[in-house]
């Protein structure tokens, strides 16, 4: 998250202060391969076909193009890219996230962020009498588990999971447990929508606009999960189909 907010900064920066700097790095570049450089101090000039005002245009250099059509341009589409994917809302969930994480010997571990993170984001899964039991439970649990010689070295909660499971301490601390199981899901359910958004494209097109949502679901869930429905075969499929009901094959 830390990497995140400065790479913010980072092209904040680049889009407000930069522009000379990049325009010499470019017109180097081109000079050394031998690719022509325009006149950055010449007219510019639309495609025609496209819609404009010509009074803005009459004064539009070539170098007011490259900096705000282009540069800025792109600049801003990846800083909205960043702040769509990282609102305020999810970074607090993972930074959050972040104090259960075993990594550098439970360094990031804190009681307050993580019932902070059971009241902000997960308030239906754990009923209020659970929400006090939690905080005695993490008191015992920073004495026994982080000091305990199974579970270091462990770097990811996933292990950290494991290791609770196998030693029977997830009975121990089974709302520490269920909260590690709730945060290990966060990856699956945001790859398993971005998946199921970007095969929404190619499936349903322009030609299939009509298309009901059931056979929809029906035909993502086969794009999607591809690699497993290339081992069925149409034997398996007619025998699955004939066992729901008695049928002529």
């Amino acid at each position: 998250m830390k990497l995140v907010s400065t790479t913010k900064s980072l092209l904040q920066n680049l889009r407000n202060e930069k522009w000379e700097h990049f325009l010499d790095t470019v017109k180097s570049f081109c000079e050394k391969n031998e690719i022509d450089v325009p006149d950055m101090n010449a007219r510019y000039t639309r495609a025609r076909g496209r819609s404009c005002r010509q009074n803005e245009e009459s004064f539009m250099t070539m170098e007011h193009h490259f900096r705000i059509d282009v540069f800025i341009a792109a600049i801003d589409f990846q800083l909205q890219e960043l702040d769509n994917r990282f609102s305020e809302h999810v970074v607090e969930l993972l930074c959050l996230s972040a104090a259960l994480s075993p990594q550098d010997a439970y360094k990031s571990f804190k009681i307050d962020d993580i019932c902070s993170l059971v009241e902000k984001f997960y308030p239906q899964d754990f009923t209020e009498q659970e929400k006090i039991i939690l905080r005695f439970q993490l008191d015992h649990y920073k004495l026994d588990v982080p000091k305990h010689s199974d579970f270091q070295n462990m770097s990811t909660l996933s292990e950290l999971c494991r290791g609770l499971a196998i030693s029977g301490k997830s009975k121990i601390y089974n709302l520490i447990d269920r909260l590690i199981r709730l945060v290990l899901t966060l990856p699956v359910s945001t790859a398993t929508t971005e998946r199921a958004f970007s095969a929404m494209k190619l499936v349903k097109t322009r030609l299939r606009s009509r298309m009901e949502d059931e056979f929809l679901a029906d035909n993502l869930v086969v794009y999607i999960e591809k690699e497993i429905a290339k081992d069925f075969t149409t034997e398996m499929i007619m025998d699955e189909f004939y066992s729901m009901k008695n049928r002529r094959r």
